[in-house]
């Protein structure tokens, strides 16, 4: 019995719940929340099973003025829209044929048989408008024993969609303890060719909340013990620098982020980022991002003050600390090495002034406007970041003076 969980009897899914259940139909939140209501942590999504067809589902959301979209009519899934929130609402099911992701179903009224179709027993478990918790197939043991374990045939399981491999070691970073269940890891090794059948875009998706599970260097490390990560990154990938990385985040107090971890697993040069993100397809920014972690990072290592706010200015601040971490994570030195907290912690403490000098400085001193203008701001520009940011007035004549003179003598016919 769920106790404490006004969600489910006031809000937005009570009332989902009130216009689907009775007149003979019934329906029960299932999946992730039941899940994690009972783990006490925040809920995000709510998916709900009902016995009532997707025309049933459709024709009762319009009585009651609630908006539906289609969005798997044909596998009996329809989202119901209540107060700006989607709800998936999905008819029971039960597979007839089963090929992979497009396994043939049939609508029916069994809720044992459709959680029987689940993947893992911690997902399998639903729990109705009045709190009940149904669990036909063990999982409020396994989440008392914080275990990760396939519904059924876990070789089974992952045949139907071998994203499921992932998914086991997603799942049991985020939610389990201990050593992978050992029947789902064998079975997970037994399985792993079926992964090359899978597209970039749903392995980037498993990964990137892999990279930000609490036990995300535990899961990572048994997948490279099982030959996982090859087949997906194309590549070396690094343990041990993740390790720090990780680590190294919870000394400053940063917020997981899914790309720097990444970057710290798979990243060693810039070809490497760009193998990752066309492997896992990331996004523009993801991928700008990686790029930037891996150039040149080994100038970081060693570096003082001085040459840290220089590298700041550069970079920017996200740009920066992403590099300064993979450089402290590959180091080999300690997570909470007082030298990179220090240099991690330098846009708290300092802000970049902007470059103060402009054209005019120069073209008062004799350059035309054109690409010579360009050029002569750009070494000035270098000039001022040696002299560590002056901003007098003495100062800044002294550097325009002395790279006009410095860039005429360099370009004399």
């Amino acid at each position: 019995m769920l106790e404490d969980a006004p969600w489910l009897r006031s809000g937005a899914t009570a009332r989902v719940l009130g216009i689907l259940n009775g007149n003979g139909e019934e329906a029960r939140v299932v999946g992730g929340a039941v899940r994690n209501a009972l783990l006490k942590i925040p809920i995000g999504d709510v998916d709900i099973a009902t016995t009532a067809l997707p025309a049933e589902v459709i024709r009762r959301a319009k009585a009651a003025g609630i908006k539906s979209v289609p969005t798997g009519i044909d596998h009996g899934t329809v989202t119901l829209i209540v107060d700006a929130h989607p709800f998936e609402i999905t008819t029971l099911r039960e597979d007839t044929e089963t090929f992979g992701r497009k396994a043939k179903v049939a609508f029916g009224r069994d809720w044992i048989a459709d959680a029987e179709r689940r993947d893992f027993t911690i997902n399998g478990m639903s729990v109705d408008a009045a709190g009940v918790v149904h669990d036909h197939v063990g999982g409020l043991e396994d989440i008392g024993a914080k275990r990760v374990r396939f519904i059924g045939d876990p070789d089974r399981r992952i045949a139907e969609d071998y994203l499921r491999i992932l998914r086991f070691f997603r799942i049991h970073a985020a939610f389990g303890a201990g050593e992978p269940d050992r029947a789902g890891y064998r079975a997970c090794i037994r399985a792993r060719a079926g992964l090359a059948q899978l597209s970039a875009e749903r392995v980037r998706m498993e990964m990137l909340k892999l990279m930000v599970a609490e036990g995300a260097v535990a899961a990572t490390t048994a997948m490279a013990d099982a030959g996982l990560l090859l087949p997906i990154f194309g590549g070396i990938t690094y343990i041990g620098p993740l390790a720090t990385m990780v680590s190294a985040e919870r000394s400053l107090g940063l917020e997981p982020d899914g790309i720097r971890r990444l970057g710290a697993l798979a990243v060693a040069v810039t070809e490497d980022a760009r193998r990752v993100s066309i492997r896992l397809r990331l996004s523009n920014a993801e991928a700008k991002a990686l790029d930037s972690m891996g150039h040149r990072w080994w100038r970081l290592a060693g570096m003082d003050e001085a040459k840290a706010r220089r590298r700041l200015y550069r970079l920017g601040e996200d740009r920066y600390r992403d590099r300064l971490m993979l450089a402290w994570a590959r180091s080999g030195d300690a997570a909470n090495s007082p030298h990179w907290r220090e240099l991690a912690a330098l846009p708290e403490r300092w802000r970049a002034p902007k470059f103060p000098l402009k054209a005019a400085d120069f073209i008062a001193r004799g350059i035309a406007e054109g690409p010579t203008l360009g050029q002569i701001l750009a070494l000035a520009e270098d000039a001022w970041l040696a002299a560590d940011f002056p901003l007098d007035e003495t100062a800044l004549s002294a550097i325009a003076d002395q790279t006009v003179t410095r860039f005429s003598r360099d370009h004399k016919q």
